[in-house]
């Protein structure tokens, strides 16, 4: 880490958690930014320190060009701590995944276009396709629409984040978490990736097939060798009415 960056946290009392944090935030946004996940000044970064405290980007900062300083610094509240920026308007996405899976430490919200673009078109993502997702994450629910800047929002996925580590919000955007800033940008990748997949096969106008069950449960099956023991949506149903 830059002589800069090292001094910019010994003059803000930034310990070396929150300066590896901050950073890793600015990194990921400019990474996002520079994959057309977020354009302008959409979507929102946090990251959930070891004290319970969030860092997150601040409101209607542009994620493709921060630095550390820019971040804000919040309590489960939505409360800040500190007399720094001002915390994204969307933190209330943030704390409930946070409040529903206290296991998770980031957060990446995004809009990534062929994603978003499957839920106006009313695409179900959970649908099992591609083998390397049904793996790991299993499918990807859509939530509800809910109006950006109030309750509705966070009240749309609290359930859905239960039990599933990727949502799209209907006609908005993506909310991946992870148990670090890079995992959860990995999931938005593997969101993105499965929707642009669906988008290319629908514009060729086939008909497209879901693998069969019994596909879908031997691909399962091989969680195990492979030691994988996440949350799975085709696993646990997440999303889909129980039968």
């Amino acid at each position: 880490m830059s002589e800069w960056l090292q001094s910019l946290a010994a003059a803000r009392g930034w310990s070396d958690e929150e300066l590896r944090l901050r950073n890793g935030i600015c990194e990921i946004g400019k990474l996002a930014y520079s994959r057309n996940y977020i354009v302008g000044a959409d979507g929102n970064i946090s990251a959930r320190m070891s004290d319970g405290t969030i860092l997150i980007t601040p409101t209607g900062a542009m994620k493709g060009f921060l630095e550390p300083q820019h971040v804000a610094r919040i309590d489960m509240r939505g409360q800040p701590v500190d007399s720094g920026p001002k915390a994204s308007s969307e933190k209330a996405i943030h704390i409930v995944v946070y409040e529903e899976r206290p296991e998770m430490k980031a957060i990446v919200h995004a809009h990534p276009p062929h994603a978003v673009a499957m839920t106006i078109a009313g695409i179900d993502l959970q649908q099992p396709f591609i083998p390397e997702i049904i793996v790991t994450i299993g499918g990807i629910p859509t939530a509800p629409f809910g109006t950006p800047g109030t309750a509705e929002l966070p009240d749309s996925i609290r359930a859905i984040v239960r039990c599933s580590d990727t949502v799209i919000m209907k006609n908005h955007g993506s909310v991946t978490m992870g148990t670090n800033l890079l995992d959860a940008y990995k999931k938005l990748d593997m969101v993105e990736h499965t929707a642009k997949i669906l988008w290319l096969a629908h514009s060729v106008g086939a008909k497209l097939e879901p693998l069969d069950p019994e596909k879908v449960k031997k691909l399962l099956a091989t969680r195990a060798a492979l030691g994988l023991s996440t949350v799975n949506t085709l696993e646990n149903s997440c999303a889909r009415p129980k039968t």
